[in-house]
């Protein structure tokens, strides 16, 4: 996953209103409730039945580090579906989504004007309309470089023409993401 998709499943584990379960046996427990059979979750974390099952009973409390990053991830990614998609609900249709980065913005405009990228920190609210289509995009796995052209799109309505006030035909490039973080 890109910086984008990473920066949108961040805001969605700060919409959570109850913690992830700390222990493997919570953890463990959680994913056999969720796919019903230890099996099932074998197969999901690419280890032996029985290594589940002993998660499970607590006979085994500390995995490999990469088997535990697995299962960590899988219990994260499942955790309160309800919730996460009331909250993209939200954003989609009425509060919308901010996203702060710093990353090289250069521009294409009438001529006289500096084109030339350069870095910037911005902090700007999107409305719903951009957050909806981020979140489409993203659920039907979009690449980075679309991503990128979403959130370009919805920085340079919001922060370059300032709603469409000022500097019509700006379009701007949204390139080399030093980090960016967004939350709804």
């Amino acid at each position: 996953m890109g910086k984008i998709g990473d920066g949108l499943d961040k805001a969605e584990q700060q919409v959570l209103t109850r913690p992830v379960p700390k222990s493997t046996q919570a953890r463990v427990r959680f994913l056999v409730k969720q796919l019903k059979t230890t099996r099932a979750v074998a197969e999901l974390l690419g280890v032996s039945q029985r290594s589940v099952e002993r998660y499970l009973t607590g006979q085994r409390k500390s995995p490999p580090k990469p088997i535990s990053d697995r299962i960590e991830g899988e219990v994260r990614r499942r955790w309160q579906p309800r919730v996460r998609q009331r909250a993209r609900q939200q954003a989609a249709t009425a509060t919308g989504i901010t996203v702060e980065t710093r990353a090289q913005f250069g521009f294409t405009a009438a001529p006289g004007s500096t084109d030339d990228a350069r870095l910037r920190r911005i902090t700007e609210h999107l409305p719903p309309d951009y957050a909806a289509r981020l979140f489409d995009a993203h659920a039907a796995g979009a690449t980075e470089r679309q991503l990128e052209g979403i959130v370009a799109e919805g920085l340079q309505e919001m922060y370059f023409k300032d709603r469409g006030r000022r500097a019509q035909g700006l379009l701007v490039d949204f390139t080399g993401i030093d980090y960016i973080e967004m939350d709804y």
